[in-house]
């Protein structure tokens, strides 16, 4: 074999008819008409660490989805987080997770074309409702359940569940809970070691950065039921400033020791089955924690051990406070960090002006709000994003929201 020279070349090398020169075949692009003939993209709604995230109208049916575009310029991790995404969505098929519709790739961009949820975030129903109940958390906990074990059946691991992945389908009150964001998730090989997601969502495992596989994510379903019913994270430190060295590693050694309390008065009314299933769930040794299987069989998702009891006034005021403060959301460390957001190109080639990314140490998600919320016309018109100048009247408000991406756990001193 010569030097440079890969098995993989040598074969196919040795199986070209002799004198013949191997040329790699390139990849075929869609052009942007591809996207514009079929699809109206219209206002930008976020950006995220890894893409940005607008409406589009399908033009023959009318129909609204989501659109997620990825810069490949933005690097190798946003490339890869494109193609992860979509190789995953193309294999799932659930109705608690959003289902892809369409892909594109142009010479620089990744489009995702996916069903759009309107019934807003978990967090923001919840707020809304008069009356909150453990039956109302239960019936949101197992819903993720059921999408979080046809996950594990496919040996597909999540990787990033938290309560703001969390969304319902439509504003209907009995609509379903359906997951997003598949960027970070994984096949179960069982030699994954790379610390990513949420900080205050990782299992013990991944803070030692011992190798992890499903277990991560019904540790995080705990922590997120552990929300849902006291309104406080499991894992904080209040005497230290957020997001410093010393904040960060007392919440690892905090999570490392399973060191969560459920607190008098907070926990006084919750039922025994709850709080037996949130310990189940946050189990600090994966291989003895309860999988999403069989917490569907649990009596507090299946049974009758969800108490009916109104939690609606100190739940929500503390979860509000502590969403708000978004002190237990921070960021430790982000390995990849975005460029300023780059406003789309028309197919006339001129670009539709966009709210500009922060430049910041810590990656933040830029939250535009949406049109107003009059009655819309049966037909959608999409009306590309206005540019904001950040005041009050008139214009469209920006929402900084700590947004982790690959956030990597390091527990040395140096940062």
């Amino acid at each position: 074999m010569r030097k440079g020279e890969t098995t993989e070349d040598k074969g196919v090398v040795a199986a070209m008819p002799f004198g013949c020169i191997g040329i790699r075949e390139e990849q075929s692009y869609n052009s942007l008409s591809d996207i514009t003939e079929k699809y109206e993209i219209g206002q930008l709604l976020r950006a995220k660490e890894f893409c940005e995230i607008c409406l589009a109208r399908e033009k023959q049916t009318d129909r609204l989805f989501v659109c997620k575009k990825f810069l490949k310029k933005d690097g190798r991790k946003v490339r890869k987080a494109a193609k992860n995404e979509i190789m995953i969505l193309k294999m799932v098929n659930h109705p608690n997770i959003l289902q892809l519709i369409d892909t594109f790739e142009t010479k620089k961009e990744f489009y995702i074309i996916q069903e759009l949820a309107t019934g807003g975030d978990v967090f923001d129903w919840i707020l809304d409702q008069g009356y909150y109940t453990e039956k109302d958390a239960s019936n949101v906990i197992r819903q993720v359940l059921e999408a979080v074990a046809y996950l594990h059946s496919l040996h597909i691991i999540h990787r990033n569940l938290k309560l703001e992945n969390l969304m319902y389908y439509t504003q209907n009150n009995h609509s379903k809970v359906v997951l997003r964001d598949f960027y970070l998730s994984r096949f179960d090989s069982g030699e994954i070691t790379e610390p990513c997601g949420t900080p205050e969502y990782l299992a013990p495992e991944v803070v030692a950065r011992h190798r992890y596989g499903r277990p991560v994510d019904c540790w995080a379903v705990g922590v997120i039921t552990f929300i849902l019913l006291s309104g406080n994270p499991p894992f904080y430190d209040e005497d230290e400033e957020e997001n410093s060295v010393t904040h960060n590693k007392n919440i690892f050694r905090k999570i490392l020791a399973g060191d969560y309390e459920f607190d008098s008065p907070y926990w006084d009314e919750i039922s025994p089955s709850a709080k037996e299933l949130v310990s189940r769930l946050m189990e600090v040794d994966q291989d003895q924690r309860i999988t999403a299987q069989e917490a569907l069989g649990h009596i507090w998702i299946c049974g009758n051990g969800a108490s009916e009891k109104n939690l609606k006034e100190g739940v929500c005021a503390r979860m509000e406070k502590n969403f708000a403060k978004a002190k237990w959301r921070k960021a430790i460390r982000v390995t990849t960090f975005m460029q300023r957001l780059r406003p789309p190109e028309s197919s006339a080639g001129t670009r539709l002006p966009v709210t500009p990314r922060s430049s910041m140490s810590v990656s933040h998600e830029v939250s535009v709000e949406a049109a107003s919320s009059t009655q819309q016309p049966h037909r959608h018109h999409l009306t590309p994003q206005k540019e904001t100048s950040g005041t009050k009247n008139g214009q469209a408000q920006q929402r900084l929201s700590p947004e982790v991406v690959e956030a990597t756990c390091s527990r040395d001193k140096s940062h």
